[in-house]
């Protein structure tokens, strides 16, 4: 991280184009911990890549960083940060204190390799919504885009991801980036888990943001334009737009589950 970045628990608001106005919280730290290790980061190279469930921020410090931003006026307040935010042992503590605080809807972005655990599916209850990350539908894709820590495979993410949608009583969203056009079964092994799965919504990406060559925690927020900001970054290639759109309106009319994508 750049030395003359100074760490907050609490970041924002920022505008986010899948829940409007939102106030991140990072019960990471700052260094990035992260079970994966994704091509398109926008956080950078992940500096600590581990599965461990540690309180890597103590939660009253995070609810105190909190209260500077009453009066909460946002959409949602969102869980994600510097990695992985299910790692942070205190997750249930967390969620339950800034509902408290705020009286304001939560979320809570995973990349689902924690579900598994029934602590933190019963921790993750405790939020009003949940984004799954799910990039890939076969093994090797998923190993070449998210690159995941040792012993992490697409079979294990699956059946958490099965086991929580089964459980969780909130919003539940899915959110997958693309970087290259699917081919036809693709599609039709990603529709087919989608109708199993009967989310409430799927959320289509693709990284136009581009992704620092070092950790940068001004990645979080994506507070600066891409012609400003102070450090070198990556272009990585994405979805022609129209390719995107029309993948989604696919999705959408062979599961009947409401797809979004991001804007061009």
């Amino acid at each position: 991280m750049n030395a003359t970045q100074t760490f907050s628990s609490v970041y924002g608001p920022v505008s986010s184009w899948r829940y409007g106005r939102s106030l991140g919280i990072d019960p990471i730290g700052s260094i990035s911990t992260c079970s994966f290790n994704c091509v398109y980061c926008q956080l950078g190279e992940i500096e600590q890549k581990t599965g461990d469930r540690a309180i890597y921020i103590p939660t009253q410090q995070i609810l105190d960083e909190l209260e500077a931003f009453a009066p909460w006026d946002v959409d949602v307040i969102t869980l994600s940060g510097s990695g992985e935010p299910t790692l942070a042992l205190n997750l249930k503590e967390i969620l339950q204190g800034i509902a408290d605080c705020t009286h304001r809807p939560t979320l809570v972005l995973t990349n689902g390799t924690t579900l598994g655990n029934p602590e933190v599916r019963n921790a993750l209850a405790t939020a009003d919504r949940v984004s799954l990350k799910l990039d890939a539908v076969s093994e090797r894709r998923f190993q070449g885009v998210n690159r995941p820590i040792d012993g992490i495979n697409l079979a294990d993410i699956w059946a958490g991801i099965e086991q929580f949608c089964q459980d969780y009583p909130g919003e539940i969203g899915i959110q997958t980036m693309l970087l290259s056009p699917w081919d036809a079964q693709t599609k039709a092994d990603y529709i087919s888990r989608m109708r199993s799965l009967g989310v409430d919504e799927i959320q289509l990406n693709t990284p136009t943001r581009p992704k620092p060559v070092n950790r940068q925690l001004d990645g979080r927020g994506n507070h600066h334009p891409q012609e400003s900001r102070p450090y070198p970054v990556q272009m990585l290639p994405c979805l022609n737009p129209e390719v995107l759109q029309n993948l989604a309106r696919e999705i959408a009319e062979a599961t009947g589950i409401a797809v979004r994508c991001a804007p061009a």
